[in-house]
């Protein structure tokens, strides 16, 4: 016979020191009056608090991943493969919370987004400049796109700004170049604001530290860290682009995008090209 098993735990005043003026608390240390106080639904439907949260949950962790890349970015300029490969894992951990919201949106049926999705005007993620910069210092520099925050001059001096800087391949590139990989001029001092193409230099460099891994073990283990943050990057978007279809079909987005068209294009963008084509190669 089991013997019950008891689920209650029982808390003495011994258990717990609470000072109430001991000075910072949780809350305050989270700031959580203010983060609490940010959802203001425009409607009175139900639903339309699960579209805020999720969306404005999401803009934390894209704060984050940010945060952390601009971590990697300046260990790979000091050549600190190691701690740049922690910023690294670190985003593709944080992809795989992104990717997991769009399965708790997907609860919220076509029938109950249209009831407040007139509320919502122009409003977008198609505008999310944190996005937007993300992708940018990851790779996908389409200028274009920046004149979307054209209306908010902070914020689209911050986004011109990343797409005029070295993106993440970019600077992986330049780190390979000094330690030891022959990387073309081409490549290492071009115009940061332009989309990268694939070069047959440096697919054939790669081939050899893929082919070599002991003698490049560094650079090896720090491009599966890219090639690793890619895949997440590409889950995200399918999720992303399956969770739009299965609410809305294929209508037009709310800030003018083409909705699911627009997502399923996306889909083919590549930010480290030589690193999945190498794999041919070998």
């Amino acid at each position: 016979m089991r013997e019950p098993v008891d689920t209650h735990i029982d808390v003495s005043d011994e258990d717990i020191h609470w000072q109430p003026d001991a000075g910072l608390s949780y809350g305050k240390y989270l700031a959580l009056d203010t983060i609490l106080d940010v959802q203001h639904p425009l409607s009175d439907e139900h639903d339309e608090m699960l579209f805020i949260i999720i969306h404005q949950a999401s803009e934390l962790w894209l704060k984050l991943c940010l945060h952390e890349l601009n971590g990697a970015f300046a260990f790979l300029e000091a050549d600190n493969d190691r701690a740049a490969m922690k910023n690294l894992a670190r985003i593709a951990r944080i992809q795989e919370q992104l990717t997991q919201s769009w399965s708790v949106l997907a609860t919220m049926t076509p029938a109950d987004y249209m009831k407040f999705r007139g509320s919502l005007g122009q409003s977008s993620g198609f505008q999310s400049f944190q996005y937007r910069i993300l992708e940018y210092k990851l790779g996908n520099k389409s200028a274009p796109l920046a004149e979307v925050h054209k209306p908010e001059p902070e914020v689209y001096a911050a986004v011109k700004a990343a797409l005029h800087q070295p993106s993440l391949w970019d600077a992986f590139l330049a780190y390979a170049h000094r330690q030891g990989l022959t990387m073309p001029d081409e490549v290492l001092n071009r115009d940061w604001s332009q989309p990268y193409s694939a070069n047959e230099t440096v697919e054939a460099q790669l081939k050899l530290v893929y082919q070599g891994t002991k003698e490049w073990w560094a650079i090896y283990e720090l491009a599966e860290k890219l090639v690793d943050l890619e895949h997440k990057f590409q889950q995200w978007r399918f999720n992303h682009m399956k969770t739009v279809e299965r609410i809305i079909g294929f209508r037009r987005g709310t800030g003018g995008s083409g909705g699911v068209s627009y997502l399923v294009k996306a889909l083919n963008l590549r930010f480290f090209p030589e690193l999945w084509t190498v794999r041919t190669r070998l």
